[in-house]
């Protein structure tokens, strides 16, 4: 995994400005502490930073070949799960490798097959290819878009990056942010609309797409998108297809030249990975597998039951790694340092995030990270398979808004008139849900309740999914640790898309037929047990500290926060007695001390980055 940058110019001479390359690209050293590369012509400039996973000594990048009369340079961020099978197709076709990493196979497959190698690529990805004798710049963002990749386009003028920072360290970009980005900020929250960067004249290259830049302009195209079609398996046929998937899916992704672990929650799907993995591990004589999770200091005092969090991971968690004899490492965080990681989050982002559950992960893997640099995470199995709470209730299948959104009224209420006049939230967050809507792919002849069961999971996988993704993404890479999601492989995901829901379901039960495929795979408690989400913190100090933080940014008169809240009305409940506060900020999955959180990370923000508003 790494970090990619670029710039294209048919103005100026690139070669006579290589340090805003070079800064450019130092802003994602995080991303890639192992090693740096820089590579300028006249019109094209391109930056890598890596993190060595495959081939450390010669995965150098950005990586160039010559073939025939044309010469290829490419960066690229990512792993090619099926780079095996396409070197071996590629060297039957006469190419010779050098190295052993799979960025030469990827721009040997570009070299082959042109823009139409993307089609034949399992793995999660974002790179740019040159081509140097057409001018031509080829970018790329996986199916699921699990790997980030945003870009600039203005007065001829291409940027791109990793991340927004990449963008931002070039000195003709400027930090602004007009009222479509604070609409993304204030009333879509962390969920944010694809293809949206925040920033004005930055965009996100949506997941699936692909774009090519030449002296024409840029064009972009969608190479892969969710078709509907009617599935032809019966349950037990669909139970051991997705086995076979996950089985397939989990050990492409275990190749690795460093340490690999996984995240285990003791829940459904990081216990079936881990399984998968330790399987696989005593299997290839590696020994046992390293496991780890996360929890709180007096989580066990103050946990509390809901529908979004049903109970704790801790026996759960020691249940999985006894029963596959892992080595167990479980991370724990104390308030202090959750509340200063919100900091971090944000630099990591560059933008508001998910609070604490950003700021806990990004200690997370700051902690994993000392013992292993790859890991293995469970992100979007409820998601595709239809596992969270708002799939199966019915104030969430009958409101005609995000899952995510049903108390937009809280967020809206403790904004500034002012802001509110001009982002029109409840307009806009409409409208990006119709749209949404509108790009379903239908499937003729299903029934209502079938028809809106497509719909809900078209949202959770195109909207709420990136979400997680991002997040994993940031948070990891900003501290050099690669995750990897098995479930995001896009053959599984394309599988399960067309599952009818009385067969997702099976056993009356959600992810019912991720459970049946798992049967005989995980031990019965295990497999029956509630879904519960990534763990939030309980403590009552948590709440105080958060709080105290928002009253002193209140009082701040210099805050650039202030413009845009009602400061009466958030005053009122920083300064409200007792720790029972549980008002639902991004539906239930942020509340509470989480909208404390989120404020001050806005206010973070706007300071660090110094944002322009027009």
């Amino acid at each position: 995994m790494c970090g990619i940058t670029g710039w294209i110019d048919w103005r100026k001479d690139l070669t006579q400005y290589p340090s805003i390359l070079e800064n450019m690209t130092e802003t994602l050293n995080l991303r890639g502490p192992d090693a740096s590369g820089t590579w300028i012509s006249q019109h094209c400039a391109l930056g890598h930073r890596r993190l060595s996973v495959m081939d450390p000594e010669n995965g150098a990048q950005p990586m160039i070949r010559k073939q025939g009369d044309y010469t290829y340079t490419i960066v690229y961020n990512g792993e090619l799960y099926n780079a095996p099978e396409l070197k071996r197709e590629l060297e039957s076709r006469g190419h010779v490798f050098r190295t052993t990493c799979d960025t030469e196979v990827l721009l040997v497959s570009f070299i082959e097959w042109g823009r139409a190698c993307v089609d034949r690529l399992n793995g999660i990805f974002a790179f740019a290819a040159w081509n140097d004798q057409e001018q031509t710049l080829y970018l790329v963002r996986d199916r699921l878009g699990v790997k980030p990749l945003f870009y600039s386009h203005q007065n001829g003028v291409l940027l791109f990056g990793s991340e927004p920072k990449a963008i931002l360290a070039h000195p003709d970009f400027k930090a602004e942010v007009g009222a479509e980005g604070l609409a993304e900020i204030f009333a879509v929250g962390p969920a944010r609309t694809p293809g949206h960067g925040i920033y004005r004249n930055m965009s996100e290259l949506k997941p699936g797409h692909c774009a090519v830049f030449d002296r024409n302009g840029l064009s972009i195209r969608a190479y892969w998108k969710l078709e509907s079609n009617p599935h032809p398996d019966d349950v037990d046929a669909t139970a051991a297809r997705i086995g076979e998937l996950l089985r397939d899916t989990a050990e492409r992704q275990l190749i690795s030249d460093v340490p690999i672990c996984t995240l285990l929650s003791g829940g459904l799907d990081s216990s079936a990975l881990t399984t998968l993995a330790a399987n696989h591990y005593k299997e290839s004589g590696k020994g046992a597998l390293h496991t780890f999770s996360v929890d709180y200091v007096d989580n066990d005092k103050h946990f509390k039951e809901s529908v979004f969090q049903p109970n704790a991971d801790a026996p759960w968690i020691k249940r999985m790694s006894d029963f596959l004899g892992t080595i167990h490492h479980n991370i724990e965080f104390d308030t202090p340092e959750l509340v200063e990681s919100l900091k971090a989050g944000v630099l990591a982002r560059d933008t508001p995030g998910m609070a604490d559950v950003d700021g806990s992960l990004f200690l997370f893997c700051r902690e994993i990270k000392k013992e292993a640099t790859v890991a293995i995470s469970g992100e979007a199995a409820d998601e595709i398979f239809g596992g969270y709470p708002w799939f199966h209730r019915d104030e969430s299948l009958e409101a005609n808004t995000f899952p995510w959104s049903l108390k937009l009224n809280n967020r809206v209420d403790l904004l500034a008139p002012d802001l509110v006049d001009w982002i029109k939230p409840f307009e806009y967050v409409s409208n990006r849900y119709q749209q949404a809507l509108a790009e379903v792919p239908r499937l003729a002849g299903e029934t209502q309740q079938q028809n809106r069961m497509r719909e809900m999971s078209y949202l959770n996988i195109t909207r709420f999914m990136p979400t997680l993704l991002d997040r994993k993404d940031r948070m990891s890479m900003a501290v050099g640790l690669e995750v990897r999601v098995p479930f995001c492989d896009h053959r599984l995901v394309e599988y399960v898309w067309n599952i009818p829901w009385e067969i997702k379901t099976s056993g009356d039960r959600e992810k019912g037929i991720l459970r049946k495929a798992l049967k005989g795979v995980l031990p019965e408690d295990v497999l029956t047990r509630k879904k519960s989400p990534y763990p939030k913190t309980h403590n009552p100090n948590y709440l105080a500290a958060v709080r105290k933080w928002v009253l002193e940014i209140l009082d701040d008169s210099s805050s650039p926060l202030l413009p845009f809240i009602d400061v009466k009305k958030v005053r009122e409940l920083a300064k409200a007695e007792g720790n029972d506060f549980n008002l639902p900020w991004f539906g239930q999955l942020m509340s509470g001390p989480q909208m404390f959180a989120y404020l001050a990370q806005v206010d973070t923000w706007l300071r660090t980055y110094k944002i322009s508003i027009r």
